[in-house]
């Protein structure tokens, strides 16, 4: 058995990894990078020949996990695509989505290879999507593998993956939570008999404070949107359209059902919208917190979106309303990035950051910028002075780096590969398992198609 990275850099970006064993082929997530546009944001297919793969499995549905499965697909005709069925349902609706973005960013950026697919290629991709429970073993058709799904804890429908082959294993965490968020339930990972672990190092370099707790978090957020509605400001909570709305969503109502916030209006925006009704739709299916509780039915404070004239819209600003829009690092042509230009230099509003952004995001600019500094949100905006309010909180959907390594220490894998993680966080991880797992374990951080023997 033999590993390849397929992203064109190693770090986080275009998620996509490939197994190969004699002339059986698996491939593991299909991504976007974020950053990139074009080809450039794909996966490198490369050591891939055409109407090779036998199976694809996707972990989760975020689009660095998920972006260029179209454009994979193509190239293998007749692959299957195994997943959790939530995955595979917001899986079409992000995709159709990022239809929409490319057709958009080729009139507007003369982008001449947007789309890179279509609505009615994806329609009809849906036919080799195969669904499968968490936790059951399956057979990959035509080699002698056998895979199954285990909760992340991540999103909705996420799930890291396990391979075996004639007594030996491999597992990949994909993007993995170890504590209960507000919906979501920390991981259920196996930690027995996994020879190789491919495993994310996401938040290497971020320290969580020794007496940090989520209820500690959860009421600073309570507090900073008190403060701003008794200033007759509102709060912009940057979020990715899947995963971190819902459950920002849910954690409103419950600080406004402990009365630690006001009654005040909740506005979502339109991709958001439409993910959000996939989780009511599997509220009583999926292994979660609050089971049975609809978010657009039962969450007193959303506001229903108002259906917009002629197509793409401005969020209209109000006072006194919190605003949860995509996407959570605030990326160029994006609803938070548009609204924050016309929300921060008013020193009664607050923006509260609440998951990772990349250093190189408007997002991360915006968030290590000075009060009073002009922020440049996007090329074709002008700068903004900020007057604002902007904080931070640790409710990431990522699992901190010490519960990764103590993940990793009670595995103990023969050989543990680490990806989706910048220079730096990976270097902490090295540093770290080199002092507690010493010579048992071989340590490697793939780079870009480089062929690593597993077993």
């Amino acid at each position: 058995m033999r590993f390849r990275n397929l992203t064109r850099r190693r770090e986080i970006g275009a998620n996509s990894y490939l197994l190969e064993s004699g002339k059986n082929r698996v491939v593991l997530d299909s991504g976007m990078h974020p950053k990139e546009v074009g080809f450039e944001a794909l996966p490198d297919f490369g050591p891939l020949p055409h109407d090779t793969a036998d199976s694809i499995l996707i972990t989760h549905a975020h689009h660095d996990h998920i972006g260029s499965l179209p454009v994979l697909m193509r190239k293998q005709p007749n692959t299957p695509v195994f997943m959790t069925e939530p995955t595979g349902e917001i899986t079409s609706a992000m995709l159709h989505n990022s239809v929409n973005v490319m057709t958009a960013q080729r009139e507007e950026q003369s982008i001449h290879e947007y789309p890179l697919f279509t609505h009615k290629e994806l329609d009809e991709n849906r036919a080799q999507y195969i669904y499968r429970d968490l936790d059951r073993p399956f057979e990959l058709p035509n080699t002698d593998l056998r895979a199954s799904f285990h909760d992340a804890g991540h999103i909705m429908g996420s799930a890291g993956i396990m391979i075996r082959q004639n007594g030996n294993s491999l597992f990949y965490t994909g993007d993995v939570n170890f504590e209960n968020q507000t919906i979501a339930r920390a991981a259920d990972f196996p930690t027995k008999d996994i020879d190789v672990l491919v495993v994310e190092t996401t938040r290497g370099t971020y320290a969580r404070p020794a007496d940090y707790s989520r209820k500690a978090e959860k009421e600073r957020l309570a507090a900073l949107i008190r403060d701003t509605y008794d200033a007759n400001g509102s709060v912009l909570i940057p979020v990715f359209a899947l995963g971190k709305t819902q459950e920002v969503m849910l954690m409103m109502h419950e600080l406004h059902e402990e009365g630690l916030i006001p009654e005040m209006p909740l506005r979502i925006g339109g991709l958001g919208t439409k993910v959000t009704v996939l989780y009511d739709h599997y509220t009583d299916r999926t292994r979660r917190n609050y089971q049975g509780f609809r978010l657009l039915e039962d969450v007193d404070m959303l506001v229903p979106p108002r259906r917009r004239r002629g197509g793409r819209g401005q969020v209209e600003y109000e006072p006194k309303t919190i605003y949860a829009l995509s996407s959570g690092m605030m990326t160029e042509g994006t609803t938070s990035n548009q609204f924050a230009a016309r929300f921060i230099d008013n020193p009664r509003n607050a923006v509260a950051f609440v998951g990772y952004t990349d250093p190189e995001s408007p997002g991360y600019r915006l968030r290590v910028a000075k009060s009073g500094e002009k922020v440049k949100l996007a090329p074709d905006l002008p700068p903004v002075e900020l007057q604002a309010r902007i904080e931070s909180f640790d409710l990431s959907a990522h699992a901190t780096r010490e519960q990764i390594a103590d993940y990793v220490e009670k595995v103990k894998p023969k050989k543990l590969l680490m990806v989706h993680g910048e220079e730096a966080s990976q270097a902490w991880f090295s540093a770290r398992f080199a002092e507690t797992l010493g010579k048992d374990t071989e340590i490697l951080r793939p780079n870009v198609h480089e062929p690593i023997d597993l077993w």
